[in-house]
């Protein structure tokens, strides 16, 4: 058994869950944002999109720090890991939104 790749196995599925569960912060506090303020539906898409990658960085931050990295590493593995999986998933969610009929329209 390699203790090596099931360590590297939990640390890449740690940082998966909290880029996803950034992302899901992120959109739905944005969405709560819309429903208070009635915004455009552009500029919803705009403050989802924006705090999701804020969420998902911050929790990505926040495991390195705890792992014992400095900040500015911490920042910048974030950064590089998370990037692409965020900007993909959001491109898809937002796809299926415009998918949806009614998905963003006003009840």
């Amino acid at each position: 058994m390699n203790h090596s790749s099931d360590a590297t196995g939990a640390t890449a599925d740690r940082a998966t869950l909290h880029c996803l569960t950034g992302c899901a912060i992120g959109e739905v506090l944005g969405m709560v944002i819309d429903t208070a303020l009635g915004l455009h539906a552009a500029a919803t898409v705009a403050l989802a999109v924006t705090l999701a990658f804020v969420f998902g960085y911050a929790l990505t931050v926040r495991g390195v720090l705890r792992a014992g990295a400095d900040r500015r590493t911490a920042l910048r593995t974030a950064l590089a890991a998370d990037t692409v999986s965020i900007a993909v998933m959001e491109v898809l969610d937002n796809a299926v939104m415009r998918a949806v009929p009614g998905a963003w329209r006003r009840a």
